[in-house]
């Protein structure tokens, strides 16, 4: 089993919102690199699920994906904020997944107090300049994360 993390903007779609629907879509992403991490996760693999554009930014949960990649509709759909008018039925380059809810954290963990754990020095969350919604974990970063509760 792999570890993820995957951004979300809490006004948009937070932690509360899959815990209360339990299962949903993550669409919306329009980057070919996370596109691609997206496409590399397989059923069962986990993710920190991770508030950004937000006044406290962090760790706020656990999600896990329960289907694989699969064309997203929003690229599809011109009422879409994610419309892609080059994306086609035929030729659709972005995809979604289905995640469902695993656990809410307590408190989230924020993004200053991780930066300052030096066991996560090589995350890429942490790394200045790195932007991307979506980003392995490896095992030590995600049992590091963990130990943070």
């Amino acid at each position: 089993m792999a570890h993820w993390l995957m951004k979300s903007e809490p006004d948009e779609f937070s932690i509360k919102d899959l815990q209360k629907v339990g299962e949903a879509r993550w669409d919306g992403v329009r980057n070919y690199q996370a596109r691609n991490f997206m496409r590399a996760m397989t059923v069962g693999d986990e993710f920190f699920f991770y508030h950004s554009s937000c006044p406290q930014p962090g760790i706020a949960g656990i999600g896990r994906i329960v289907e694989a990649a699969y064309p997203d509709p929003t690229a599809l759909d011109p009422d879409s904020p994610y419309y892609d008018p080059k994306a086609s039925a035929e030729k659709n380059p972005w995809s979604a997944l289905q995640v469902a809810h695993v656990h809410t954290f307590p408190q989230v963990i924020k993004l200053d107090y991780l930066k300052q754990q030096t066991a996560l020095a090589e995350m890429p969350l942490v790394q200045k300049g790195s932007r991307l919604s979506v980003m392995p974990v490896t095992d030590e970063q995600w049992a590091t994360v963990l130990g943070l509760l």
